[in-house]
């Protein structure tokens, strides 16, 4: 697993073009210094990606525990980081700003290591079960787990609606596997442990003890915050806005609000973005040699 040496990075400059629409100022703090920590590592790795990524063999057995650390904020290429990020700045706008600056960089450092622990898991029961140890070397890298337990924790506070996976309408709350799968369909070579992993993570938190676990850990952290005065709804591309109903914005809450996402997103949806990313990467990777 090595980084393809290549000229122009255009997935950093997409997303670079992406976050400057947006403006830097209208990205919650802990949004943006992940966006940051993830753009820096892309281009200053601590370590190669065969050193940074993954597996059972590895961490277990090889005692390499830091991978836990390292291997949500390193990607593979230029495209993987775009869609990854691409997608963490559309969640992290919604849920940093409900959540609360605080409580949702808990969250996502939880996410980051939960999500590497429940990979282990699955592979390691694979391995068991299927009797077959490549299971035990399959290296993963990337920030897409922690993605999808966002995604399952933003569908769970927007419910309702619909999102567009490779052109079918599916209801939100099902929005989840079915990009599980349709990611695996466009781009086999994907991790399906560790995409399962985060939505897994995602359901304990909503469903399950997880989130009761981290208030009870939190200590001088603010449980998450529910602003009274926004309301949630849905348009047909399934994905969520908000509408303040305070004429001059959140009491004591001075900050601007980007209502329209279309200037940066082209008009597409979240789902209908990762699409193309996933293919123009795949297109990309048939032409240059890795």
């Amino acid at each position: 697993m090595q980084r393809r040496s290549r000229g122009i990075n255009t997935g950093l400059i997409l997303l670079l073009s992406q976050i400057f629409h947006v403006g830097v100022n209208n990205i919650p703090p802990v949004t943006l210094a992940t966006l940051a920590v993830n753009i820096w590592f892309f281009l200053s790795p601590l370590k190669p990606l065969l050193s940074s990524c993954l597996s059972v063999e590895t961490c277990y057995q090889q005692k390499d525990w830091q991978r836990l650390l390292l291997s949500p904020f390193h990607h593979a290429d230029d495209w993987h980081l775009y869609f990854n990020m691409a997608s963490m700045l559309w969640k992290g706008i919604n849920l940093e700003r409900r959540l609360g600056s605080k409580w949702f960089a808990y969250v996502i450092v939880t996410f980051s290591l939960l999500t590497g622990v429940v990979y282990l898991l699955l592979e390691f029961a694979l391995a068991e079960f299927m009797n077959e140890p490549g299971f035990r070397r399959n290296c993963a890298v990337g920030f897409s787990g922690v993605l999808f337990a966002l995604k399952v924790l933003n569908n769970h506070y927007c419910p309702g609606g619909f999102a567009n996976v490779l052109g079918f309408p599916v209801p939100n709350r099902f929005a989840c596997w079915a990009e599980l799968v349709a990611i695996h369909f466009i781009s086999p070579g994907a991790s399906f442990a560790g995409h399962l992993a985060g939505i897994l993570v995602g359901l304990m938190y909503t469903l399950g003890p997880l989130k009761k676990i981290m208030e009870m850990c939190a200590g001088n952290f603010p449980s998450p915050v529910h602003y009274p005065g926004q309301q949630y709804y849905f348009n047909s591309s399934g994905y969520s806005r908000y509408q303040d109903y305070y004429p001059h914005g959140m009491p004591g809450y001075s900050e601007e609000v980007p209502r329209d996402y279309d200037a940066y997103t082209a008009g597409l949806s979240e789902e209908e973005q990762l699409e193309r990313a996933l293919r123009a990467s795949l297109w990309d990777r048939g032409q240059v040699s890795v």
